[in-house]
């Protein structure tokens, strides 16, 4: 994934620091020669390397640091900041609002992905409550306005388009006010794509923001762009003035670094990630949680909004969990619910240390493993699915039926049946935690302040010395104040219920046990039995 080699040198570097015995002069430039290195194959530009290392050794004096300071904390935590800094021009992004005409503009070279993106974009504001539509100006590359069509019929978002006409402003003018007229609050319109030597076609970009007056300009850039993205983002700059970048196919196997120098080179923000090529796959970039996510940190608050975007139906989970119940039911549900949410290594790197956890596992392979659970599951009767499972325990013939009935093996059976009970006792535990915060009157409300709180002390903590490059857990959990707390995470239900009232989302979730739930289902640690997952042997019999 783009980025991601990058993402392992930066943590290797600062992990092989915090690691060392000793932390000198000689250890520390070692360091930052390793992250500059690691930045400038990257493709970032080699002026913000430099201006990277500068800033560094300039916030670290090792020479006139007091004794009592913690060196090796104080490192990782200026690494942090400066790759923060790296990625976050400080200008604000523009924010739609409700009830209004917010007219956002697409500009961007030929086979960036802006038309793919305008429909993300679209779909992404439609599932918050605003009205949005698409406008396709683009009568220049022939299957445009079919392209556009057929991923907004898709989407179910309303369209505007000509096979007509050909002149792209009047199209655009006529689209935005039909869209005016009828009160839409997002009105989204798709540009052709253009090179900064194309002088006719810069000089078109221009007329149509003129007809259309956008409220905000969004230069679209392919992640792979490489070193010629500064040179292009400044050629946009000064014909369209952009006041946004959505960066996009992270997914692919680019450095993608030179995105990153046209933020620096423009001073303009990132707004949105393309991260696949499904319409839920655009996240909303935020520097912080880029550079935490890209050190292995992973990003809760992303997850949670992640979770919460898909609207899963998670009642009759959360009120389970409230009782401690959980049933095999509740398992075959929170599995399908991942399967929805898009590849598994997306939400991996949302969770702290799991991404390198897992691992080379693909999203493939980790996508079957769940599937065969759920094939399981879906074999069984309505009464075993509802019940706590030890129904099979008492009659262990149920589980050659099941196994015959799915096309497993009774080995994974006994696994699904393993997984259940680990997330039944975990459920337990939570339902005790959200009691006992009922009881003492806990304050929903903190619960956004509590996410970033938590995700500040997690960066505070650089990459830690847990196993595999990741955060140590253990730590993490006590400076919480949460080792052990009430138990683990009982599902996703607990993740939905964060944003939106409940429980305390510290209280409640042990992190390490999230972690090694997720790992096993994900083949990062071995269930036992299951095909490709290590441990006790595994296939059929």
């Amino acid at each position: 994934m783009v980025l991601a080699d990058l993402g392992k040198r930066l943590t290797t570097a600062v992990s092989n620091l915090t690691h060392s015995n000793v932390v000198d002069e000689k250890a520390f430039d070692a360091m930052i020669k390793e992250i500059c290195s690691a930045l400038v194959e990257a493709d970032v530009n080699i002026k913000l390397v430099a201006n990277l290392r500068k800033s560094i050794k300039h916030a670290v004096n090792l020479k006139e640091l007091a004794p009592a300071v913690n060196k090796k904390r104080l490192i990782q935590k200026t690494v942090f900041d400066e790759l923060v800094k790296l990625v976050d021009p400080h200008n604000e992004p523009f924010k739609p609002k409700k009830g209004r005409s917010n007219v956002i503009m697409f500009v961007g070279l030929q086979g960036s992905g802006k038309t793919t993106t305008c429909t993300k974009l679209a779909r992404y504001y439609q599932a918050r409550g605003f009205k949005a539509c698409l406008v396709c100006a683009d009568t220049f590359r022939a299957g445009a306005f079919d392209q556009l069509k057929q991923n907004a019929t898709k989407a179910k978002i309303p369209y505007y388009g000509s096979y007509t006409e050909t002149d792209p402003v009047k199209v655009s003018r006529d689209g935005v006010e039909k869209f005016k007229k009828e009160r839409f609050d997002i009105i989204i319109v798709d540009t052709s794509g253009r090179h900064q030597q194309e002088r006719e076609l810069f000089a078109e970009m221009v007329q149509i923001q003129q007809a259309v007056k956008p409220d905000q300009t969004i230069m679209v850039l392919d992640a792979s762009i490489g070193q010629a993205a500064e040179a292009q983002s400044k050629a946009f700059k000064e014909s369209a003035d952009f006041g946004a970048i959505i960066i996009t196919k992270t997914d692919g196997h680019a450095a993608g670094g030179g995105a990153i120098s046209a933020v620096a080179a423009t001073r303009t923000p990132i707004v949105f990630i393309g991260t696949g090529e499904h319409m839920f796959d655009l996240e909303r970039f935020v520097p912080q949680s880029f550079i935490s996510k890209l050190m292995g940190m992973g990003d809760l608050s992303g997850l949670v909004e992640h979770v919460q975007t898909f609207k899963l139906d998670q009642k009759d989970t959360i009120k389970h969990i409230q009782e401690g119940i959980f049933t095999v039911r509740d398992l075959r549900d929170q599995l399908g619910n991942i399967m929805k949410m898009g590849p598994l290594s997306k939400m991996a790197g949302m969770i702290p240390g799991l991404s390198q956890m897992m691992g080379d596992v693909g999203d493939e392979e980790g996508s079957m493993k769940l599937k065969r659970m759920i094939y399981i599951m879906d074999s069984m009767t309505e009464k075993e699915l509802d019940s706590d499972a030890k129904c099979f325990v008492e009659q262990p013939t149920r589980m050659t039926r099941i196994a015959k009935g799915s096309g497993t093996s009774v080995r994974e059976v006994e696994d699904v049946l393993t997984q259940h009970r680990m997330m039944a006792q975990m459920a337990k535990k939570m339902g005790k935690g959200m009691a006992n915060l009922q009881k003492g009157g806990g304050m929903a409300g903190q619960n956004k302040q509590q996410l970033a709180a938590m995700q500040r002390r997690m960066q505070s903590m650089g990459a830690g010395a847990g196993g595999a490059g990741g955060m140590d857990m253990g730590a993490m959990m006590r400076a919480l104040g949460g080792a052990g707390g009430a138990g683990g995470l009982g599902g996703l239900g607990a993740l939905a219920g964060m944003g939106g009232g409940g429980a305390n989302p510290f209280g409640g979730m042990d992190m390490s046990a999230m972690q090694n739930m997720m790992k096993q289902m994900m083949g990062g640690g071995g269930m036992p039995g299951m095909p490709g997952m290590g441990g006790r042997g595994g296939g059929r019999r």
